[in-house]
């Protein structure tokens, strides 16, 4: 199953410890080999259900909003948002609230000098193929306190003890601002010195193995690209990282081509802080400034009142038939906290398109960062990819197209660094999947834009994710470029 690591848009970048071995766990044709026997000795199904034949969730008798009997996990309810952002300044929409604050997690430990991850393979309802790979620990607060009166998840007690860890990345992070009104995960990277039981669908990865597995589609789950976004600060200074760049056993031992020179350019970007185009306080001003500018209104509304949605028994989508609908699924797990399961997800049948937008500047890559208003955001805007939109391929034929989306879908096969396909979470999300891709542009393209947009080297990026300015998407997308 080798061939499976050969996708052509790999950077086959990795950080100097991975140039010391192979991992001595398991090798990649070991772990797909794995893959697929965990694969199959665990049953998962997951069917869409009537409304009606929820267990423990339904609809509150006087606004309709779908709950919990506990009270606790989440609720869809009705968002009614104003805005002087964008093309379109009034909608409705159902959004999940879920207002705790759950725990994204991963365990990393050295051996002989290689930095290990310890990854989970996990089945979520939503996702496409129901097993992709997941952070060690991937719970809401309503998971690990035990509502739902199933096992604790294996490992909470390196992210909840401190005097068991050393507590590397630590920072709170938001979710999609399109789907949930302000939700925010607490996204971990915890460092273990004692040998640990490896419990059957956990194993250690290094950096390199799963950089090549974020070449995969729909393999490595949303959860674990926002973690680690923010592991190149793992290890201290993004700096350590260019002795890499330097290192004379690089071509020889991951087979580099010279021809391509765009896994040299990400590492300057990260590191050469000296011909970036905008200062940081430059950039944290711009983004001050826009927060004063633009306005979000939002007010929580019963689902019943949501104007522009239809209902039945089985979904409540859009009139238009686009954005995405609400639906009930009946799940059967055997590797779950609980093995038997109903609730409601957010369905998508199309897909999304999640990219960035980069060129050298000063003989630097920048990547072109939208500012972005959205309903769920905590402070109105967030640092996004230069575009970020569901249902790419319909909005690049309407009036309502985004800024710069026509340079994804007219680009060249030379200017395309990385094409993916990549589930968003699917423990909310049913089937929702993104085209995340990176275009590189020459010199010829306008550096002046929107007022919105700016150019960012990819060290500053990196740093303002480890600070919270970036969202989910954007983080994603950079944990599949990044140089952890």
């Amino acid at each position: 199953m080798s061939n499976l690591f050969n996708n052509k848009f790999g950077f086959n970048i990795f950080p100097p410890s991975f140039l010391k071995g192979k991992n001595f766990f398991q090798n990649e044709e070991e772990f797909m080999s794995w893959f697929e026997s965990r694969r199959r000795a665990n049953y998962f199904s997951v069917d869409q259900i009537p409304f009606n034949l929820m267990d423990k969730w339904g609809f509150e008798k006087r606004t309709k909003n779908i709950v919990h009997d506990s009270g606790k996990f989440f609720r869809v309810e009705g968002l009614r948002v104003q805005t002087n952002f964008g093309k379109t300044k009034k909608w409705d929409q159902p959004i999940i609230v879920q207002p705790e604050i759950g725990i994204l997690g991963i365990i990393t430990k050295k051996v002989s000098g290689i930095r290990y991850y310890l990854m989970q393979l996990k089945m979520e309802p939503g996702n496409v193929n129901i097993i992709q790979l997941s952070p060690t620990v991937q719970a809401t607060k309503s998971n690990y306190t035990q509502v739902h009166k199933g096992k604790l998840p294996c490992y909470l007690e390196y992210f909840l003890d401190r005097g068991k860890s050393n507590f590397l990345v630590d920072s709170l992070q938001t979710e999609q601002g399109g789907r949930f009104l302000r939700k925010r995960n607490r996204n971990m990277i915890v460092e273990v010195e004692e040998d640990i039981q490896i419990k059957d669908d956990f194993c250690w990865l290094t950096s390199g193995q799963i950089r090549k597995l974020l070449t995969i589609n729909n393999f490595v789950n949303m959860d674990s690209r926002s973690v680690l976004s923010c592991a190149p600060f793992v290890d201290g200074d993004l700096n350590k990282h260019y002795e890499f760049l330097r290192h004379p056993e690089r071509d020889k031992v991951f087979n580099y081509s010279m021809d391509d020179n765009f896994s040299n350019e990400l590492l300057e970007s990260m590191v050469n802080d000296g011909q970036n185009f905008y200062s940081m306080d430059q950039i944290i001003s711009w983004f001050t400034e826009l927060k004063t500018k633009y306005e979000l209104h939002v007010e929580h509304i019963p689902l019943r009142k949501v104007m522009g949605w239809k209902w039945s028994s089985m979904e409540i989508n859009h009139k238009s038939n686009r954005f995405f609908s609400v639906v009930a699924v009946l799940v059967k797990a055997g590797s779950r906290e609980v093995t038997t399961w109903t609730q409601p997800l957010f369905k998508s049948t199309s897909y999304g398109l999640i990219g960035f937008v980069t060129k050298k500047i000063n003989n630097i890559l920048h990547f072109l960062v939208q500012a972005k208003v959205e309903p769920g955001n905590f402070d109105i805007l967030e640092m996004a990819p230069t575009v970020s939109c569901s249902d790419y391929q319909l909005r690049f034929k309407s009036d309502n197209k985004p800024e710069f989306l026509d340079i994804f879908i007219d680009a060249g096969p030379g200017m395309v660094k990385y094409d993916v396909v990549q589930s968003e979470e699917g423990g909310r999300f049913y089937h929702f999947q993104n085209r995340c891709i990176v275009v590189e542009v020459d010199e010829s393209f306008n550096r002046n834009v929107p007022d919105n947009y700016k150019w960012m080297s990819l060290g500053q990026m990196m740093k303002l994710v480890k600070q919270g300015y970036f969202n989910i998407e954007a983080r994603s997308l950079l944990a599949c470029i990044g140089l952890f």
